[in-house]
């Protein structure tokens, strides 16, 4: 039977995809979690993801202290790993139990001891108050159903200065990515985020599907 749940996580796999696929289609590739790996590491998601450039943008520094939220099979986490440095700490945030099994063989094989990996739950990262630099959130935000509770508990568990990072899929006809409905449109995402306290600091505008947008608690 295919839930609600299901029919959630399905359309969160599908921002990642590299091709449209339907609720039943995705149904069965997270029935394979080896299918569904493949096709969040397919490389031709870097084309449109532009990871290394989302990097540069970021300007991490080392030692710092990284939440990524909704880590899946680790394609941002362990690149967030190696700039902040084995001085720095990585969290791999993520509701699917065996995503986070994948992403502990990942880090065991490769000898990555900087990512801690976080079973959460929906409405909580389950992190400690006042321990993130960044929250890096990429393609997931849409999926959070409690946004404002989210947000709250994001504010309440930042550094001073921290960041809030918004990766997602403009809301408009791309060629991958969730169904339009399902998406939140910039200047909506915007006024969201600052009605919970935050200030727009940064946004970048390289990546082709998604907006690219940086906040920081407003004073």
């Amino acid at each position: 039977m295919i839930t609600t749940s299901t029919l959630v996580l399905a359309a969160a796999f599908g921002a990642q995809d590299a091709k449209p696929r339907d609720h039943e289609a995705m149904h069965r590739l997270h029935q394979d979690p080896k299918a569904y790996v493949a096709m969040l590491e397919d490389p031709k998601r870097d084309a449109y993801q532009k990871p290394d450039e989302v990097l540069r943008a970021l300007a991490l520094r080392p030692g710092e202290s990284v939440a990524d939220i909704g880590s899946g099979s680790g394609y941002f986490a362990l690149r967030l790993a190696a700039a902040v440095s084995p001085k720095g700490r990585v969290y791999a945030v993520d509701v699917d139990p065996e995503m986070v099994r994948h992403l502990n063989r990942r880090l065991r094989d490769a000898g990555t001891t900087n990512v801690t990996t976080i079973l959460s739950a929906p409405d909580d990262p389950l992190l400690a108050d006042g321990s993130i630099d960044r929250f890096f959130i990429c393609d997931t935000w849409h999926h959070i159903d409690d946004q404002t509770k989210y947000l709250a508990l994001l504010k309440k568990m930042l550094r001073p200065g921290g960041e809030v990072v918004m990766i997602d899929f403009k809301k408009e006809e791309t060629p991958m990515g969730p169904p339009l409905a399902m998406r939140i449109a910039r200047d909506a995402l915007v006024q969201q985020i600052q009605a919970a306290g935050f200030r727009l600091a940064t946004e970048h505008t390289f990546l082709p599907y998604q907006y690219f947008l940086v906040f920081r608690v407003a004073p």
